[in-house]
């Protein structure tokens, strides 16, 4: 008998098909999230759930007794859905996918930059709407990248991606992050390790997030952060939504405390507050940061893989409980 799979949302249709051959894969085709009442119950109908970013599973559905669940393969490099400790204690292993949404999501952050420094979405607005009355010398205005310093808060893959890229703009590159990189990598990129994160805002003229969410990052771009920013600055969020403050960046958006922000995550997702809606200055995205065909698709491939090597008795790559 083959073992029983969740799907939680649709996946690419090469994915889907490639799962079939091997399981007996179940997936709503309506496409819609799932409740906790539903999470729950499918516990004892699997042998493995793969969850996404946007299924929260917490302490309560991954505590029911005698689960047949044993396998959480979850289709995201974030976690922070998942009670791990939960999952631990019930026996439940769980593995993600890093690595291929990377490059991605490195595009994605420099889009953001771009459309935020030149005013694109704005533009399009204006011009989709009727506004635009022709060409002119001092029409919308914007800023470009070149002679420009970018901050990263946080130095890993995407981040270091990402840096790669805006050197090709013309950008100076300084970080900072828990641990130090390798002197290597910040020759390779030219990159300046900034002790605290305050330096790092108050000197650069893109900020771009790229730490992980949790605790201890909610909220690190608040008011008081935003208010050591230059009033040109940009803010890029491609990382989690908790990290910023989003009712304090909308205020410092408004009062012209940092120039622009362009955001593909937000805290209460599919919900954005209201407060950034209305500003011409905020460029939103609705979480495209991994959003390729070939991207989406790898990543099902890889939790595929992990999949197979669980269910053949090996150990799975990516495992993070």
């Amino acid at each position: 008998m083959l073992p029983k799979i969740l799907l939680t949302r649709r996946w690419p249709d090469a994915v889907e098909a490639h799962l079939r051959q091997r399981y007996d894969v179940t997936v709503d085709p309506a496409d819609r999230p799932l409740g906790v009442a539903e999470l729950t119950e499918a516990m004892g109908l699997y042998d493995a759930i793969c969850p996404t970013v946007t299924d929260r599973i917490g302490a309560a559905i991954l505590s029911v007794p005698n689960p047949r669940v044993r396998l959480l393969g979850n289709y995201g490099a974030g976690f922070e859905h998942i009670d791990l400790d939960a999952a631990r204690a019930a026996g439940i292993m769980v593995t993600t996918t890093p690595d291929v949404l990377t490059d991605a999501t490195a595009d994605l952050a420099i889009l953001l930059m771009l459309m935020a420094g030149r005013r694109a979405g704005e533009g399009e607005r204006e011009l989709r709407a009727g506004g635009w009355t022709g060409w002119r010398p001092t029409h919308m205005l914007g800023q470009g990248l070149a002679g420009k310093r970018l901050g990263l808060v946080g130095f890993g893959r995407i981040a270091q991606a990402t840096a790669a890229r805006a050197r090709a703009f013309g950008l100076s590159i300084a970080y900072h992050s828990r641990r130090r990189a390798d002197a290597a990598i910040e020759r390779e990129l030219d990159a300046v390790h900034v002790e605290s994160l305050e330096e790092l805002a108050a000197t650069s003229d893109v900020l771009s997030l790229h730490c992980p969410g949790g605790p201890a990052t909610r909220h690190l771009v608040n008011a008081a952060l935003l208010s050591r920013m230059k009033p040109t600055a940009i803010l890029v969020n491609t990382a989690r939504g908790s990290v910023v403050n989003e009712a304090d960046l909308a205020a410092a958006l408004t009062a012209g405390t940092i120039a622009a922000a362009g955001l593909d995550v937000f805290e209460g997702e599919p919900a954005v507050n209201p407060a950034l809606t209305t500003l011409s200055n905020a460029v939103l995205l609705p979480h495209l940061g991994s959003a390729t065909l070939e991207t989406r698709t790898a990543m099902g491939m890889r939790v595929a893989a992990n999949l197979d090597r669980f269910f053949a008795g090996e150990a799975p790559h990516d495992r993070v409980a």
